[in-house]
């Protein structure tokens, strides 16, 4: 497959900030396994993206989220994980 873009549709959780769903195809959540849809909560549109290998995403490698939407027909975008350890709080 020599042209790797993909024209998806973007979705965010009503339950968990910062989770988005990506779909190959528009609403096709019949791609999405129910237990995942059950827990992400219903799915609002968030934005239409044409991806390719060029283009970055904030917070995930866009090959990673191709290859997913090609092989599964979604991909799922967790919240960034928290990292307390780097907070010490106030040393005064």
């Amino acid at each position: 497959m020599a042209d790797k873009s993909l024209h998806c549709w973007v979705y965010r959780s009503p339950r968990k900030q910062e989770m988005y769903l990506y779909l190959a195809d528009e609403d096709a959540f019949d791609k999405v396994p129910q237990a995942l849809l059950e827990r992400f909560g219903e799915p609002i549109l968030v934005i239409e993206l044409e991806l390719s290998p060029e283009r970055q995403l904030a917070r995930e490698d866009v090959n990673k989220v191709i290859a997913n939407l090609y092989d599964q027909g979604f991909h799922l975008q967790m919240p960034p994980q928290l990292q307390p350890g780097l907070y010490r709080g106030n040393l005064d």
